[in-house]
Formats: C-alpha cells, structure tokens, sequence
C-alpha cells in the first residue's frame, strides 16, 4: 500500500474546503444551501477523502477471528479461553518504538518544560532494569539507551504510564505538524510551559501560538477561524493497541483466508509450527528473537542465527502479512488492556477491552471549557453515574473499578480499612472483619503485555499468550508501539 504524505493530504485538504465554499448544494432537511455566507454559513464538508495513514503506521484491515489460547496452557492459568470476536480496522505503528524515537520525546520535554523539570525525569527510561544480580549488564544500562549503536533498537525500561505519555505527545506533535504544513500555524522552537501546542487546548480555543494564514470563516460576522474537528484535518490520538487489536495484528490471518474462509489458524505471526525460515535463499534462518534452549541465546560464533544476545534492531527478521515487524519475541508490548484472570468469561463480541474509564472534561459555571494547567493540558475528570449512558454496573462490576480498588463500594462489602483512592491492591474482601483480608497482586493497576521476548522460551512467542505487570514497572525485555483508531469506512478505498 502506498502511504501518502501529510503534505499531500492537507494540500487536498484545501482543495476540498475551497470547492464546498463555492458549492450550492442544500441540506435535504431545510432546504437551505451549504457553506453558503449569505444564509449563515454552515460549513458541510463534501467530498471527504478519508483518514490519512500518520507517520510510522501502517492500516490493519479489521475483521472476525478467534481470540485467546491456541497452545496448551502450561501454567493452568485458564484466564485466556477462545472467544470469537471482531476488530474494527485501525493503524499499528510498523515496529516498536525505538530508542531514538523515545529520545526525540524526551529532548522536546527537557526542551519545552524547563521550569518543571519533573516532567523530563518521570519521563526518562529506568535503565536499572538491565541489572541482574549473577549477570555483568552493566554494559546495557550504560549504552543501550544513549548510544547510536542502539538508536534503531526498542526501547525498553518503559512503565506503562509512560508509554501512554509518549502516545498523547506523538499526537500533538503530529497534529501541530499538519497544522503547520497547511500553513495554518507557523513554527515556534520557543514554546515554553503551558505554551505548547496541544490538539485539545488548541480544540478548545486555549492555543493560539505562532499564527500563520487561518483558515477563512464562512459565518458572515467573523473573518477566519481556527481548524475544528469537523474538518477533518486533525488525525485521531495515538495510543496503546487493546489486547484483541494486538492479537489480531500479530496473527495476521489476512495471509491465510480466501475470501471468507481461513484455511490455517496460526500460533505464531507466521504459519507452521517451526521457527525457521523455509524460504530459499533464507531457508534455516531464526524467525524471531527468543531464547533457543538453556543459555543459547544467539547460536553459535560463525553462525550466529538470530544475530541478536538480546534486542535487535526493530526491523530485523520478516514482516507478517499486515507488514509489521516483531510481533513475536525481541521484546514484549505493551497493550491497553487492565489484566482480569475472567476477560474471556465477561467479555464484548466487539472490539473488547477492559480498562475503561469514562471521562469529560472539566467546565466552568457557565459551561465553557476550563482553563488548561501549567503544562498546557485540559483537565478531565471521571464521568458521574448520573451522567452515564448505560448505568448497569459501573461501580461494582463491568468496569475497571470493582470490588479491587473502589473505597465506596469496599465499605460497602464490609472493608472499612480499605485503603483509600482508585486502585488500592484491595482486591478479596470478607464480610467478617476479624477475619485477615487477603491481597492480590491483580489490581486497577495492572497491564497486559504481549509479544514474547528475547528473554522468553518459544511458548510466549504465541499469540494468544498474555501475563500482567503494574503499569508503573519496567522490564528489560518489555516495550511498546502505538495504535490510531481508524474513522469510516473499515476498507481503504
């Protein structure tokens, strides 16, 4: 698939925009005629195109499939039984992100909040992780991260908290970038504190930054505004992949189906059982980063097969059918996913997570958007149960918060001493009070991670495999890529 640049998109963009201005049509509701000054100038924006592919994505085409164990369980977890399900369509980042990339990040922090330098530090990777108590490391936690020799390597030493923060500042940086290509913005280098540029703050009127040409306004009584959402120009937010979207990019059954029918379900991103390539030319090459056996890590000198002691570079091995790399071993991945040992008992037929959160962003007494905070970003806050559209068990059941972490609902079951906050490791609670309580490493905090590694034996490698970390932890084999939530039509056109 060939991916158009942003340039070219927001070039059409304007050309659409110029078009409808002068288009007559009208509304088959009132009759009165669109993006038309003279009656108001309600902007109807015809001829879409559709979503542009963001940088470093590529489009995973949705669809049914089986989700969950295909291997045998040899841990007895029974937390991941097969369920069929359907994913929508949406964009997956190419390969992890890499040690550069997250270096970008961290430079543009330092660079921007030079009065909070609070926020560059919580950024920064732990590269403790490296450490081991009867392994010499200190080599990686020395380089790894800052040295070029490394800089097309994953990232790892990342928290979940923290890869979600790299998420939400790829999407500003990418919007403002369009917005700066359109012309519409100019370039600041300056931006300082709560003066930067975010794609919320700017929605809501709280950005104004180094303004260059804005765009005309088809309402009689102003002369231009700023971009809306409705214009379509704005990508969607970057983010970490659910479980099932994860899962259904890594197998990418798109290679093994003929029209409807998928002839050869697949344990790992490629087909078989083997782990070498059968391909001429790379035929009895290692297809995957993984632990080989005990202590073979990399094969043999002369032969070293998977060329990789532990990460390797992002883009090493094949692509699967979608075109993405690594989707099994070099480093595990962060999913969007709170883990539950029951996600495939209680589970959505479509699109299904676990983790939601409603929220709306904090208003004022007269119903405007409230002020941004020092670091530029709209406050929100969580979604009341009067304001709910479906209240059925929001507090004690279906949602993130029951029974493990919410303080009302945990006196309610008799726990009084429950600590108090969202996600408490409060997760078993007995009616008797005299009797001990018990804790759970499973919490409100805890992630789902993915992928296998190169730390890990050929049974992680599978798919359908899961386990768990608190999402303020890090591990030296675990990273992460982003997603973005495709808008329209499933199918490129």
């Amino acid at each position: 698939m060939k991916i158009r640049t942003l340039t070219a998109i927001s070039l059409f963009t304007t050309i659409v925009l110029i078009a409808t201005s002068c288009n007559e049509e009208a509304s088959q509701i009132t009759g009165w005629s669109y993006n038309n000054p003279d009656n108001g100038g309600f902007e109807y924006k015809q001829g879409y195109f559709e979503q542009e592919t963001g940088p470093g994505l590529v489009l995973v085409e949705g669809g049914t499939f089986t989700m969950g164990r295909v291997e045998q369980d040899v841990l007895y977890d029974w937390n991941n039984m097969p369920r069929r399900v359907t994913v929508s369509s949406f964009y997956m980042d190419e390969t992890e992100v890499k040690n550069v990339d997250y270096r970008e990040y961290l430079f543009w922090l330092d660079r921007v909040f030079v009065d909070y330098p609070d926020v560059y530090k919580k950024a920064l990777p732990d590269t403790l992780v490296w450490r081991r108590k009867l392994s010499y490391n200190e080599p990686q936690l020395l380089y790894y991260f800052r040295h070029p020799a490394y800089q097309e390597y994953p990232v790892v030493g990342v928290s979940w908290v923290q890869a979600t923060n790299f998420c939400k500042w790829r999407t500003d940086r990418v919007n403002e970038n369009v917005l700066i290509q359109l012309g519409i913005l100019l370039e600041d280098p300056n931006q300082q504190a709560e003066n930067n540029f975010n794609t919320e703050a700017y929605l809501a009127g709280q950005y104004e930054g180094a303004v260059g040409e804005p765009m005309e306004d088809m309402d009689p009584n102003k002369d231009v505004r700023k971009v809306r959402l409705e214009d379509g120009i704005f990508l969607p937010r970057y983010r970490l992949p659910t479980e099932a979207e994860w899962e259904y990019a890594a197998v990418a059954l798109v290679g093994n189906s003929v029209e409807e029918r998928v002839y050869e379900r697949r344990l790992y991103p490629w087909n078989g059982e083997r782990f070498r390539n059968p391909n001429s030319g790379d035929q009895g090459s290692m297809m995957a980063n993984f632990i080989r056996g005990r202590g073979d890590m990399m094969g043999t000198a002369g032969s070293l097969n998977d060329n990789a002691d532990y990460c390797g570079p992002v883009h090493s091995y094949w692509p699967n059918d979608f075109g993405l790399y690594c989707m099994a071993g070099n480093v595990n991945e962060w999913v969007l996913d709170i883990y539950r040992p029951t996600s495939s008992q209680n589970m959505d037929e479509f699109r299904p997570f676990r983790g939601n959160v409603f929220k709306t962003q904090i208003r004022d007494d007269e119903g405007n958007i409230a002020q941004k905070d020092s670091l530029g970003r709209i406050q929100w806050r969580d979604v009341t149960e009067a304001e709910s559209i479906d209240r059925r068990n929001y507090s004690k059941s279906d949602n993130i918060n029951y029974l493990d972490g919410d303080y009302e609902s945990s006196i309610e079951y008799g726990n009084e001493d429950a600590t108090k906050g969202s996600g408490s490791n409060r997760m078993y609670h007995s009616q008797d009070k005299n009797t001990i309580n018990i804790t759970s490493l499973i919490t409100d905090h805890s992630r789902v991670y993915k992928g296998g590694s190169w730390r890990d034996r050929a049974y992680w490698l599978v798919s359908g495999t899961r386990r768990f970390l608190d999402e303020n932890h890090s591990q030296d084999d675990l990273g992460f890529r982003c997603a973005m939530t495709r808008v329209g039509a499933p199918a490129s056109k």
